[in-house]
């Protein structure tokens, strides 16, 4: 991206509403929104960061709109450069109005996620902070805005930078001794080196393994309703949901296809999906409905295997429990208002809820149970640093390996190259989620998946 232009562009979603804001960023700000800003009160120059009402005018001096306009000198603010955002009413007829009216002036509308482009370039954001940025607009629960805020903050940013500096300091030390060929390693100079490998280690595992719980507060996880034809599965969605959304009658096989719909416990963001009843039939599209069922198994983050209570464990009840083996599973135990006949569930090593859809029993509990199982004790430890990012996730497994190699040669004794390499490696990596060594391709990449105006 060319960053020596000045860009403007919309930075609030399209549709309608009672404003809009435009966004201008560069050196011409100031100079292009006072070529046809016209201040209601007669003022010389603009303050920085004063909120000023006024008229927008084309050349020929025909209002366009009236709005009002806000100029921020650099370089306190968003991109480090002069901006101006102006403050319109929220037609989009009235947006392109004023797009056309700058573009017509030479400034060029920017490409989606420039302004955090900008940001990140001119340094006031790392680049797991400009990622952060965009899972901050993108956040579906409160949870996940906290998340995102955080990182925004820079508290993933602050581990990496000291991880990298230790890891530096260390490479310093080791470079110095292969100057010296006929030297040995003092033995505290390999101690130093070998406690900051192991705590380097200690700290990389320890954010890798926050990633399955990041991911599931950020991005959410689907739950899949497994079990024989009229069991009670589609009144465990509509009890999960609070509402009827799935049709339920007393013919078994109503559930034809699968159906989804989302809902949030404990501000995970979750992903409810009923399927047709497992079993063999000889009805085309129930066939197929059976087929889609057991085609999503193995994408889904858990299954809720539904048994009724009412009933003897049968052949078919043991067909779909195998084709939950091997897939994180709960075994629902439904209809428990009625009287319980389903027998011997020893075989079974899930954890198991009973549960009625009818009197709400039970129904707590199990969405403790899902909260507790996708999340755990690690939303309540505000203080550790949750990756959200695959990107960042598989990047550390890289820095985590080189770790590991790195202490192993250590305790061979191999050469300091090798150890050197090694350590190189691991900053490569850490550089890789600060910025510091991403390629153009990269940062096209990330950046090319933001909403233009941010």
């Amino acid at each position: 991206m060319n960053t020596s232009d000045t860009i403007i562009a919309p930075a609030t979603a399209p549709g309608v509403g009672g404003i809009a804001i435009v966004r201008i960023s560069g050196a011409d700000a100031l100079s292009a929104l006072l070529s046809y800003f016209r201040p209601s009160a007669a003022s010389a120059t603009l303050e920085s960061h004063r909120l000023y009402y006024g008229a927008l005018r084309d050349r020929s001096g025909c209002l366009v709109d009236e709005v009002m306009a806000v100029y921020m000198a650099a370089p306190h603010t968003y991109t480090r450069d002069d901006v101006v955002e102006i403050q319109c009413h929220g037609s989009q007829q009235v947006i392109t109005a004023i797009l056309s009216l700058y573009q017509e002036h030479g400034l060029r509308l920017a490409e989606p996620g420039e302004f955090t482009y900008r940001a990140f370039i001119s340094g006031r954001l790392d680049l797991s902070q400009a990622e952060a940025v965009s899972r901050l607009v993108h956040a579906k629960t409160d949870s996940a805005r906290k998340l995102s805020l955080e990182q925004v903050g820079g508290a993933l940013s602050r581990e990496i930078y000291s991880l990298a500096e230790s890891l530096k300091k260390s490479l310093v030390l080791i470079e110095a001794w292969i100057d010296f060929p006929e030297e040995d390693l003092p033995d505290e100079d390999l101690i130093s080196i070998a406690t900051t490998i192991e705590n380097a280690k200690s700290k990389t595992l320890t954010i890798t393994s926050s990633y399955t719980c990041g991911r599931v507060l950020t991005e959410g996880a689907s739950i899949l309703l497994l079990g024989q034809p009229n069991v009670g599965k589609s009144s465990l969605l509509n009890a999960l949901l609070g509402e009827e959304r799935a049709i339920v009658t007393e013919v078994p096989g109503t559930t034809r296809d699968f159906l989804e719909e989302g809902f949030v416990i404990d501000g995970i963001p979750l992903r409810l999906v009923d399927t047709a009843g497992l079993c063999k039939s000889g009805d085309v599209v129930e066939s197929e409905g059976v087929r889609r069922a057991e085609e999503k198994i193995p994408s889904a983050d858990l299954l809720l295997w539904v048994v009724d209570s009412t009933k003897k464990l049968d052949d078919l009840d043991l067909y779909v429990y195998n084709r939950c083996v091997g897939v994180p599973t709960f075994l629902i135990l439904t209809k428990t208002d009625l009287v319980a006949e389903f027998g011997d569930l020893s075989f079974c090593n899930f954890p198991i809820y009973q549960i009625s859809s009818k009197t709400g029993v039970g129904l707590d509990g199990l969405r403790r149970g899902i909260s507790s199982f996708f999340v755990g004790d690690q939303i309540s430890a505000p203080e550790a640093v949750m990756l959200t990012e695959r990107r960042h996730y598989e990047v550390l497994l890289f820095c985590l390996d080189c770790l590991r190699r790195a202490s192993e040669l250590l305790v061979d004794g191999s050469t300091l190259e090798l150890l050197a390499f090694e350590i190189r490696e691991a900053l490569d990596c850490l550089g890789k989620i600060s910025g510091e060594t991403s390629t153009e391709s990269l940062l096209d990449d990330i950046f090319s998946g933001f909403c233009i105006g941010k």
